[in-house]
């Protein structure tokens, strides 16, 4: 089976080099920065192909993983080249996290050419995508599911199905929407702590065996008293998915007060230049005489 991959950034590379490993043929890279893609390419001995279009001839199954509902439409829609170009018969398999109405959208675009469409939402970060430990929820018809799914076991040791196109999306907008919540929350009772000269090693211990347990306390409370910030999921990613939450609230009337002030947080992360660090990095805009403005570095 020859698969494509559409973005290979810190996922989508991780991902395809797991597959290549597992012996499926990666027959092409797309991603908009070229460099990306030709490094790829050299190292899977696969083209970096020029064209979407060219993705979709060269391969059966097409994984996405692109970095928002707009990049997502584009793929998919653009005028003169797109993945939809002699698409029928093909598989897309899309892992980024976006808005539950652009998968549905997608799958029907697909549908019109022949195709079809799975979202394959990952709750996992880059070292699982490498050794195919992902936690994927999926989202689309039952059939193309059970099309993906023998690719999709060697990419995720959890591949569960939601249900139709956009309730995987639903999920995942929630547990990030979660996910981040507890990251502003610890950020929050590590600064104080500091703030009242509490040692942190010893807060991170009492934390983890009380109620202020979590599993962001297990991956980013040593990164965030360290002001250790390497990227495995960015502030940008953080704001965005966030925001994906909160216009699901809002289309349905609800207010939900820590998502929203959740994803202030995170927009100004972004505002002062410190977007690309990981969401561990809200840590500097919450600790007491950390990041003061946009010309400091971390």
């Amino acid at each position: 089976m020859n698969i494509g991959f559409v973005g290979v950034g810190r996922m989508g590379a991780n991902m395809a080099r797991r597959l290549k490993d597992r012996g499926f043929h990666v027959t092409a890279v797309y991603d908009t920065n070229r460099a990306a893609a030709t490094s790829l390419a050299a190292e899977l001995d696969c083209p970096a192909s020029q064209d979407l279009s060219e993705v979709t001839a060269e391969s059966d199954v097409i994984f996405t993983v692109v970095s928002d509902d707009g990049a997502m439409r584009e793929i998919f829609s653009r005028s003169g080249d797109n993945l939809l170009v002699n698409a029928r018969g093909k598989l897309f398999i899309n892992c980024a996290t976006v808005s539950p109405q652009v998968h549905i959208n997608v799958e029907k675009m697909a549908q019109k050419a022949g195709a079809q469409t799975l979202e394959a939402c990952m709750a996992s970060s880059i070292t699982q995508a490498r050794e195919g430990s992902l936690y994927l929820m999926c989202g689309g018809s039952e059939d193309a599911f059970h099309k993906a799914e023998p690719i999709l076991k060697e990419l995720g040791s959890t591949v569960r199905f939601i249900g139709p196109a956009g309730e995987a999306a639903k999920v995942k907008a929630l547990v990030n929407m979660v996910m981040n919540i507890n990251t502003a929350g610890l950020a929050e009772g590590l600064a104080l702590g500091t703030a009242l000269g509490l040692d942190l090693e010893m807060l991170r211990k009492v934390f983890s065996q009380t109620g202020a347990a979590s599993r962001v306390l297990e991956t980013d409370g040593e990164d965030m008293q360290n002001r250790e910030h390497t990227c495995f999921f960015s502030a940008v990613h953080a704001a965005k998915d966030s925001g994906i939450a909160r216009d699901l609230a809002r289309s349905l009337g609800l207010d939900l007060p820590l998502a929203r002030a959740t994803k202030d947080q995170f927009d100004r992360m972004v505002a002062e230049g410190l977007g690309e660090l990981d969401k561990s990095g809200i840590a500097e805009i919450t600790f007491k005489d950390r990041h003061k403005h946009s010309g400091d570095h971390v």
